[in-house]
């Protein structure tokens, strides 16, 4: 895959048969429209392609409204592979960016930047400024422009949409087993292991600490409590574990979220190294306790009880 965060230079350009959205969580509404990407793509000869926006516009007009994060960059990016997209345009977005009329949104980013000579779009897809392009503009624009346009249709299962608001709420109610049905795939954060404070060390717990991105700083992560795990990358199987996802209030009153993970049966330092944490089942939210001692004895608990878990299934 080739990622870009600015337009390819000339000798980098190809024809793409493209699609446009934040992709959030990539879930099997966004998998239906991957798919047709890809096929039709190949039935054409241009290269399967993705433009997305980082930040969320949202997170710029609306920060204190957006929505929380399903995925970071890195893990959308990867669904985007695994479902065979070979290019993605990573568009910063900023104000002056926001600011282009629809004729050259069309012009500079969509011909000229991303090389679009097919282009999917959802039904209420908007683009320009003050979102003043829609898919009849496209539709007019696309002969001279040199593209064709084709216009998809929400993915729905039993009468509901199925959207990353969907999974936002999924994962909000702890609920991992229709996670896993909206994605297709479990629930996977992963991260470059850092070195902390290594509290957990001293009370009979070492964890792996991966600290959240900062878009994932700036508000509450769409998941957040104690879970059972799985983590892989640290060798041929996954290694079993029990995690927290929060702001550890007993011990930290910065509020910067972090992710750690206590791991079963393993001893070795992996400092630096990228993992995958998988998110198994919710055992609880996250609590204040009122000294280090409840909260070993709140962690033991959620160690036996995780490892049995994960033996079990």
């Amino acid at each position: 895959m080739q990622i870009f965060r600015s337009t390819p230079a000339p000798a980098d350009r190809t024809a793409t048969a493209l699609t446009i959205g934040n992709f959030d969580g990539v879930h099997r509404g966004h998998q239906t429209l991957l798919a047709q990407v890809v096929v039709t793509a190949r039935a054409l000869g241009l290269t399967p392609a993705v433009m997305t926006f980082e930040p969320h516009p949202r997170e710029l007009f609306a920060p204190a409204a957006a929505p929380p994060r399903i995925a970071n960059l890195r893990d959308t990016i990867g669904a985007l592979a695994g479902c065979g997209i070979e290019r993605v345009f990573v568009q910063h977005f900023h104000h002056r960016f926001a600011a282009l009329s629809p004729q050259r949104f069309i012009s500079e980013v969509l011909v000229a930047g991303c090389q679009a000579r097919w282009l999917a779009v959802g039904d209420d897809f908007r683009f320009g400024a003050r979102r003043a392009g829609d898919i009849a503009l496209l539709q007019a624009s696309a002969a001279a422009a040199g593209f064709e346009v084709a216009q998809l249709h929400t993915v729905a299962e039993e009468g509901q949409r199925i959207s990353s608001s969907l999974v936002r709420a999924a994962l909000a109610a702890g609920d991992l087993v229709r996670v896993r049905q909206l994605l297709g795939r479990p629930y996977v954060i992963s991260g470059r292991v850092l070195h902390g404070a290594k509290l957990g060390r001293t009370i009979g717990f070492p964890t792996l600490n991966l600290r959240m991105t900062q878009s994932w700083q700036q508000r509450r992560p769409a998941a957040h409590g104690i879970f059972a795990v799985r983590v892989r990358g640290l060798g041929p199987q996954p290694v079993l574990g029990v995690a927290s996802l929060g702001l550890r209030p007993t011990v930290d009153d910065s509020g910067r979220w972090l992710l750690e993970v206590h791991l079963f049966d393993f001893g070795r330092s992996v400092y630096g190294q990228l993992v995958e944490v998988e998110l198994w089942q919710k055992l609880r939210d996250e609590e204040k306790y009122d000294s280090v001692e409840r909260l070993r004895t709140a962690i033991a608990a959620d160690a036996a009880r995780a490892r049995a878990l994960l033996h079990s299934r």
